[in-house]
């Protein structure tokens, strides 16, 4: 008999900056505890990764838009 697997996560794309964050804290808690098999902090280290990458992105792009507002704010 299988056992059941865990529900995978949301894609990091999918998830808003909030979420994102909050589920990259949970990761560094777990993987500063020392009590998970090295297969999966590498599993964990990876996710991380995708999950700096989509803040950086979602930052990015709210940055850019803050600075097309302000733009358009100062050629009215």
């Amino acid at each position: 008999m299988s056992t059941p697997k865990k529900p995978k996560a949301a894609p990091a794309d999918d998830l808003t900056l909030e979420e994102a964050m909050a589920r990259l804290e949970k990761l560094v808690d777990s993987m500063e505890s020392g009590d998970i098999p090295l297969d999966r902090l590498v599993a964990q280290y990876e996710e991380g990764m995708r999950l700096i990458q989509a803040c950086e992105a979602k930052l990015g792009a709210a940055e850019l838009r803050i600075e097309e507002l302000s733009g358009e704010d100062e050629s009215s």
